[in-house]
């Protein structure tokens, strides 16, 4: 099934708020991990990569061309990937937290929709190649 323009839009849309809704909740729960030696590092790097899928999921957005929309896509992945990686040491360090299995759930589900519109980018890109 083809999607409208009009669907389009409102799909990235709809994962652009997303995206930042996922840095925002990250933040939250790292503003309150307690100042021990790992909670600074892993709040540096996860805050760091969690804002980072959202920021350029928004530059992929409005690129110039489908070599840089693939580009930052190829960023996304990355950095959603890094991610659930901090969030699975978190989750290990806290079992009983709720928040951070909510964390992982939501950056295996945002990793999931990105792997899937870079597959597609490539399928596209395999047939229009002479």
């Amino acid at each position: 099934m083809a999607w409208s323009a009009a669907e389009k839009l409102e799909f990235k849309k709809a994962l652009e708020v997303r995206t930042r809704n996922f840095a925002v909740l990250t933040f939250r729960y790292l503003d309150a991990l307690p100042r021990s030696n790992s909670g600074r590092v892993i709040a540096y790097q996860l805050g760091k990569s969690a804002s980072s899928v959202g920021a350029n999921y928004r530059e992929a957005n409005r690129c110039e061309s489908v070599e840089d929309f693939s580009h930052k896509m190829a960023i996304v992945l990355k950095e959603c990937s890094e991610s659930r990686y901090w969030l699975e040491i978190l989750c290990e360090l806290r079992p009983k937290s709720e928040t951070c299995t909510k964390l992982l759930e939501e950056s295996d589900e945002l990793l999931s929709l990105f792997q899937t519109v870079e597959r597609k980018l490539k399928s596209r890109r395999k047939t229009k190649t002479p």
